[in-house]
């Protein structure tokens, strides 16, 4: 409801879809050790939940994942939910995006998203256009020239990423200092996730209302 109220205010029915690695509570289980279902003897308190994931930018991670999609007009968080560190965040997009069908044209994914057949979807089944990064080699046959092409004149809306959903994750983690997770378990996170963005909501709504910035919100949260 909260989200689609944003949706309803905006003449740009655009929404960009983000995942944020966050690293576990306690010790990090060495990734061949866990995949053989090993843990060390000295190993205590170690997140057996947890699930590694790399980026390009930090590296290895051991944790929990947070998928998020905000929307560009008016800067606000759809939703800040858990996923798997090591899951796939487009199909998660996939499934979220459901959620907006008739409110949304454009959905904005970094390359993760990058497959013709999720393009062609969203576009069949949902009437979406998917925005995201195509990587070069991968641009051979004809079905994905003219996605590419497609994906080179809506290079604007692209780095629209950059001051949308990018910067969004960041004050949620500042806000509840989730640099590394404050429980372990699946469940326990998902919970927790679904309350940091319930929060974060509630206090853009106010922010909103009031005419002020829906990213700068850390004082009224903490009080």
């Amino acid at each position: 409801m909260f989200f689609r109220y944003f949706l309803s205010l905006s003449g740009q029915r655009v929404i960009s879809a983000d995942k944020m690695m966050n690293r576990s509570k306690g010790p990090v289980w060495h990734k061949k050790l866990k995949e053989k279902g090993i843990i060390p003897k000295r190993l205590r308190g170690v997140d057996k939940e947890a699930t590694w994931c790399k980026s390009e930018s930090d590296g290895w991670i051991y944790g929990h994942g947070s998928f998020s999609i905000v929307s560009h007009n008016v800067k606000v968080l759809g939703c800040f939910i858990w996923m798997r560190n090591s899951g796939n965040e487009a199909k998660l997009m996939w499934l979220e995006t459901s959620h907006y069908k008739g409110q949304i044209d454009h959905v904005v994914m970094d390359s993760k998203a990058d497959d013709y057949a999720l393009f062609r979807e969203l576009k069949r089944q949902k009437k979406m256009t998917l925005i995201t990064k195509c990587r070069n080699k991968m641009v051979q046959s004809e079905d994905r020239r003219r996605m590419h092409s497609i994906m080179m004149n809506h290079r604007k809306l692209y780095m629209q990423r950059s001051h949308t959903v990018e910067p969004m994750q960041g004050p949620v983690k500042d806000i509840f200092d989730s640099d590394i997770c404050r429980m372990a378990g699946e469940v326990n996170n998902r919970r927790l996730f679904a309350a940091m963005g319930l929060t974060v909501q509630m206090y853009q709504l106010q922010a909103y209302r009031e005419n002020r910035s829906t990213l700068k919100i850390k004082d009224e949260v903490l009080g």
